[in-house]
């Protein structure tokens, strides 16, 4: 199953996850009706105390969802975590973010916020969020202490698989649901405390009564949130635990993670009340329960190591050395900081035409290839740019940086903009970091977006908008924007606008291919001229080819032009593809950029914004 088909399914599991929610809601306030009409013998108290229940599950549903719009930080935060500072000395901190950002931006989304349990002993993890732009994914203490970097590269990557796949949308809405369903036994349980604190009589026993009453009616609730969850999560683990094994090539990593978490005496489980998010983590966060959301732990094993043996955890719990990691982890970034100074990455062509004709397949779970390449880029980053990107304060002044042009009239124009809008200390920071970066390849330009954002998206509002506005100004400054400009002003305004309004991010849409084959062709268009600006026959080969996958008729090509309005025009309207759809115009719009066997700048940063805007996150070519 494909990045494509993984959306579909969960856009049509969430249509499954309302109907359940519809039936446990009219389950739990029939159940109250009936009570409060055994109770008073009046069908007009049934309808009453039904639809009070009715409204009150869907009342506390829609105030828990609104808590949570605020993206996947929040569930992190209600669980204890602390957030990880991107300067972070801490070895087992700074390991963990080494490899979220290497995956974000082997994967082509924007770095998530990163969160640890401090106080879970435990190994387990999450991903959260609406959509990659808002995600979060955090990590226990016991698993920063007791996994290597292959084995928290394992976990890390089948939160990634969430990420990709719809799931944290479905999650966040799990968790909105079932607190809805559960607040029934949860108003029961708190007046049977209640009572146990009160002076004994009449009304003491009334209490306790009703109390008992509703929570007992409450445990259908209970009943039927966990068999949604598991209804819905149980399969979802086997699939994101396959994408971790592809993602990394190394099925020892998640496998001897899952192995350690059967050997640890704490295991998976969490200290804090997991009942709300234990579908979201990567195993279960308590013990015995029924309708558990996970697959049991040996069958999981088994599925990435089919020789693995159960005596073999009781083997794992003697050797494991709590406090190794640590050390562990200075050693390794010793060492890839050694291997970025022999080799820093470049854009081979021959090497990312091969690797654009397959690309698509890696769409949402990209292979150890990109992970190693992201990991040398990112080591590659000069000090003075990874700074920028991982503070709060020259976040903005770094994107804003990237914009500058080569001519030096222009770029002191730019600079003018930037100290109006900044001050005077931005604009010397600016031109410290244009230094820096003006020397760096495109792919290394794009990665730092990924990894300022995180930073970036902390400030206010109306700063963030102004941010948006001061990147289109910089774009314009020579009076055209080119495709680079279009890339990263675009790609900045979308992950703003996805993280300021999460919860209407829509993933995929409704309209078949079919239906928007003019657009496409324009695209295409645009994009096979760009590779062949002064070569009309080689641009209209590279469109045929690239149009071979879109449509299953000839199509003529269309005398389209780049102009930001249109290519804006064009996007919106593409994205309201369905999944498949998507999917035939990715490997279109791939096949018509390798049609030459050269792949300029100027064609990777079109494909990046495309998929980008498109809510398609394109593996590093």
């Amino acid at each position: 199953m494909n990045f494509f088909e993984h959306q579909d399914k969960a856009r049509r599991q969430s249509g499954r996850l309302i109907a359940l929610f519809i039936l446990a809601v009219s389950s739990v306030a029939l159940a109250v009706g009936l009570l409060a009409f055994l109770v008073m013998d009046d069908v007009l108290a049934l309808l009453g105390a039904s639809a009070i229940t009715a409204a009150t599950v869907l009342g506390a549903s829609g105030v828990r969802t609104l808590q949570l719009r605020s993206g996947g930080g929040e569930v992190a935060k209600s669980l204890g975590g602390t957030l990880v500072e991107p300067d972070t000395t801490d070895p087992l901190r700074r390991r963990l973010r080494n490899v979220v950002e290497e995956m974000a931006i082997a994967s082509g989304i924007p770095v998530p916020e990163i969160w640890v349990l401090e106080h879970e002993p435990g190994i387990n993890a999450f991903a959260a969020g609406y959509s990659p732009a808002d995600a979060a994914i955090a990590v226990t203490r016991g698993a920063l202490e007791n996994l290597n970097r292959d084995e928290l590269q394992g976990v890390v990557a089948h939160e990634f698989s969430h990420v990709f796949n719809g799931d944290m949308r479905l999650n966040i809405r799990l968790i909105g649901f079932v607190y809805g369903i559960l607040v029934i036994s949860i108003a029961g349980r708190k007046l049977l405390m209640s009572a146990r604190y009160s002076r004994r009589g009449r009304d003491t026993a009334a209490v306790v009564a009703a109390g008992m009453a509703i929570f007992l009616v409450g445990s259908i609730g209970l009943f039927f949130g966990r068999l949604i969850k598991a209804a819905i999560s149980r399969q979802r683990e086997y699939l994101a635990d396959a994408s971790a094994v592809q993602f990394t090539r190394n099925p020892d990593g998640i496998g001897n993670a899952l192995k350690k978490i059967g050997a640890l005496s704490h295991r998976s489980y969490l200290q804090a009340d997991s009942e709300e998010v234990g579908h979201m983590l990567f195993a279960r966060g308590v013990g015995r329960q029924m309708f558990q959301t996970h697959p049991p732990l040996e069958d999981r094993i088994l599925a990435v190591d089919p020789s693995f043996r159960p005596e073999e955890l009781a083997e794992l719990a003697k050797s494991m050395a709590r406090h190794a990691q640590a050390r562990q982890a200075k050693r390794e970034e010793a060492q890839r900081r050694r291997q970025a100074e022999k080799k820093t990455p470049g854009v081979d062509p021959a090497r990312s035409v091969m690797d654009l004709g397959n690309l698509a397949k890696q769409i949402g779970k990209p292979g150890v290839e990109q992970a190693l390449t992201a990991a040398m880029l990112a080591a590659a980053i000069p000090p003075v740019l990874e700074r920028a990107a991982h503070s709060d304060q020259w976040a903005q002044e770094l994107l804003c940086c990237l914009l500058l042009g080569e001519d030096p009239a222009i770029r002191e124009n730019q600079l003018l903009m930037i100290a109006r809008e900044y001050g005077a200390e931005s604009e010397a920071q600016v031109r410290i970091l244009y230094d820096a970066v003006s020397s760096q390849d495109r792919p290394m330009r794009l990665a730092l977006v990924q990894m300022a954002f995180p930073q970036a998206r902390r400030r206010p509002e109306a700063e963030l908008v102004g941010l948006m506005r001061l990147l289109d100004r910089l774009a314009l400054a020579d009076g055209k924007v080119s495709i680079h400009e279009y890339a990263l002003t675009r790609l900045v305004g979308m992950l703003v606008g996805d993280a300021l309004q999460p919860a209407r991010v829509r993933l995929s849409g409704r309209r078949k291919l079919d239906q928007l084959v003019p657009e496409a062709a324009e695209l295409v268009a645009i994009l096979a001229r760009h590779g062949h600006p002064d070569d009309e026959d080689g641009a209209r080969k590279a469109f045929e080819a690239g149009m071979q996958e879109v449509a299953d008729w000839p199509q003529a090509m269309p005398a389209a032009q780049a102009r930001t309005d249109r290519l804006d025009h064009l996007l919106a309207r593409l994205n309201k593809l369905r999944p498949e759809g998507r999917e035939k115009l990715v490997v279109g719009l791939l096949r018509c950029a390798a049609a030459d066997d050269v792949v300029t700048d100027d064609e990777l940063d079109f494909l990046h914004i495309v998929c980008a805007l498109l809510r398609v996150p394109l593996p590093m070519a």
